[in-house]
């Protein structure tokens, strides 16, 4: 097992068309995780307090975001997915009867993780969903591009195919940055978009499943020993695993060096 991180559309697909493409580890199923909190969210809830409360015209909404990580899985990728709805003590018995039914409408099983609130007894559904998939199995892997295609024609496969895009925009740096790693003879590298995870596009704040937007990409890197090229879409801030304000910031040291903890 492995956490790919981010969807379909980041962490999976980069999973599937960089690692298991390499190295021949074909996932056999993949866990989608959502929170109906999330879904409201996605629908045109912009208070988290309010989020709470039940509101199925905003999760019928939001749950296009859902369907299109789904569509790729199970349509892109020939994956069967799990989705695992993370519950919270404030969503409603209504709310995950709601998105269970709105999967299998799918076709695609949805089973309740309760681990926050009951510890591992609360993930043996899911851990039994997960095994059903699994002895089911994964069908032929497609991969969204081939190594051959042009590094353009990758971007636009995903962009288009993955995050549904309508268009793909390059800065005049990027333009520069392709030309100069096909002249180098490394196209044929594998993509790991650089995107902000907090939307299916490039614009942090557009949330859903739009479709009549355009893909910005402002610069393309080579990494000749990690052997992937990174475009780099949007507003993008490339330090991983860092929050706005990191953790050391809140920390004290006793005159010994020795760390105090959070203040």
């Amino acid at each position: 097992m492995t956490e790919g991180g981010f969807a379909a559309d980041l962490g999976f697909e980069k999973f599937v068309d960089i690692v298991a493409r390499q190295y021949g580890t074909i996932p056999s199923a993949v866990v989608l995780v959502i929170t109906a909190r999330a879904l409201k969210l996605h629908g045109g809830v912009t208070n988290l307090d309010e989020a709470k409360n039940e509101n199925f015209e905003a999760m019928e909404k939001g749950f296009s975001n859902v369907s299109k990580h789904l569509d790729n899985m199970l349509n892109k990728f020939n994956i069967p997915p799990i989705v695992a709805i993370n519950r919270f003590p404030f969503d409603s018995d209504k709310e995950i009867k709601w998105i269970q039914d709105k999967c299998a409408e799918i076709g695609v099983e949805a089973a309740v993780s309760e681990v926050f609130m009951k510890g591992g007894e609360g993930g043996v559904a899911l851990a039994e969903a997960v095994l059903r998939a699994v002895e089911k199995g994964a069908g032929d892997v497609k991969y969204i591009y081939e190594l051959k295609d042009s590094i353009k024609t990758k971007i636009e496969k995903i962009a288009k195919e993955i995050y549904g895009a309508k268009d793909i925009e390059y800065s005049p740096q990027a333009i520069q940055d392709i030309k100069a790693i096909e002249a180098q003879g490394h196209a044929d590298f594998p993509l790991c978009m650089a995107k902000t995870q907090l939307s299916l596009t490039d614009k942090v704040g557009m949330m859903g499943a739009p479709t009549d937007w355009i893909l910005n990409v402002d610069e393309v890197r080579l990494y000749t020993g990690a052997r992937f090229i990174v475009p780099v879409c949007g507003s993008m801030f490339l330090m991983p695993g860092l929050p706005p304000i990191p953790a050391a910031e809140k920390m004290d040291y006793t005159d010994e060096g020795h760390i105090l903890g959070l203040n």
